[in-house]
């Protein structure tokens, strides 16, 4: 194939190592697994991990209609604010409604009387170590956190959602949490007939306690009697892709830079938002280089890798783990060339899904 770059490239072999474990887990623990469309919404993969997981969820109109028409199955609906002019298409899409607030509910109860209802609580503890992501910092509009509060509107939801957890791989984390959170919730969750733990668990990473994970799930549901969820994003799809950049230029400037046709501001940009690094593979060898994008943004740099060989202008870079929060974010800024998306078959053989033209970038205007 000869796609010209930028592009993402997602790998369906890399992809299954993936859906296995979240079809294994699913077996062992009875939850159902809801893929997160707000970290990865490619829906040209959807009918291909729609045998392995259990439906979607969302945090907008857009991604409950997009869950329901391309992924299918179940199907729930979550946002920190539904506005008045779009709740009833919500609903129409919807198997299930998790309302932020008691608020919400209190607004749109009625109008979502047709199926099922919940509402989010939050423990007042995390795993983040960002402030910016952490749902349970100070003030936070992140869910419900008082059980006085949350007891009353009990005869109008049936369930919860609880999302405290981001990049998590300890499980002996997820464990202390958990048992947090039933300390706190006990007489709500007695009363619930479902509960989503929601996303942030990294169980499909190498070397965790699948069978631990899947036991304490398990136990959960068992002492409350309910359904348990979960919303995994990243842990649907991490590893599973790249961004293919190709080397513009060389310079020297006290260090050796490489300039690709990429940008970390337009193609991942929550390198910058957490001051992460890109990934490479394999980073060794005798040849340091400065991986910088190519926007104007003077911090626009993936990171600084070594390399077998010195690049030429010309050279192929591979960016790894290049699928979550990063296609869903993917912008114009500086009307820099968006990246093509294109899908390698298990047979190895690699198709172009979408290719973005200058006629996408001039009507994402005015």
């Amino acid at each position: 194939m000869s796609l010209t770059t930028p592009y993402y490239l997602i790998d369906k072999s890399k992809l299954l190592i993936n859906m296995e474990k979240v079809a294994r887990l699913r077996e062992l623990s009875g939850a159902r697994a809801l893929l997160a469309l707000k970290c990865f919404a490619t829906w040209s993969v959807f009918d291909f991990m729609r045998e392995y997981m259990d439906g979607t969820t969302s945090s907008s109109l857009n991604e409950v209609r997009l869950g329901h028409e391309r992924f299918g199955k179940e199907t729930h609906a979550y946002s920190v604010a539904y506005a008045d002019y779009e709740i009833d298409e919500v609903v129409s899409h919807a198997d299930k409604i998790i309302f932020n607030s008691i608020g919400q509910l209190d607004r749109f109860a009625d109008r979502a009387a047709g199926i099922v209802r919940g509402l989010r609580l939050n423990p007042g503890i995390s795993s983040s170590s960002f402030d910016l992501a952490d749902p349970a910092r100070p003030f936070s509009r992140l869910g419900e956190w008082d059980v006085k509060k949350v007891e009353p509107v009990m005869d109008r939801i049936s369930g919860f959602m609880i999302h405290n957890n981001c990049e998590n791989g300890d499980f002996d984390l997820f464990d202390r949490m958990l048992g947090t959170i039933e300390e706190k919730f006990a007489p709500l969750l007695k009363r619930a007939e479902w509960v989503s733990l929601g996303g942030g668990i990294h169980f499909t990473g190498e070397n965790y306690p699948l069978e631990k994970f899947a036991e304490r799930l398990k136990r959960f549901a068992g002492e409350y009697g309910v359904q348990v969820y979960l919303e995994p994003g990243e842990a649907s799809i991490t590893k599973s892709t790249t961004l293919e950049t190709t080397v513009l230029d060389l310079l020297d400037n006290g260090k050796h830079l490489a300039v690709v046709d990429s940008s970390i501001e337009a193609h991942m940009l929550d390198l910058l938002i957490y001051r992460e690094n890109a990934k490479l593979s394999p980073n060794t060898g005798q040849h340091r280089y400065m991986v910088c994008g190519k926007s104007c943004l003077a911090g626009d740099i993936f990171g600084e890798f070594d390399f077998e060989k010195e690049l030429k202008v010309g050279d192929r870079i591979s960016i790894q783990d290049a699928a979550g929060y990063t296609m869903v974010k993917k912008n114009w800024f500086n009307g820099v060339k968006m990246p093509a998306i294109a899908i390698r078959e298990l047979d190895g053989n690699i198709r172009t899904v979408r290719e973005f033209s200058y006629a996408d970038y001039e009507t994402s205007l005015s």
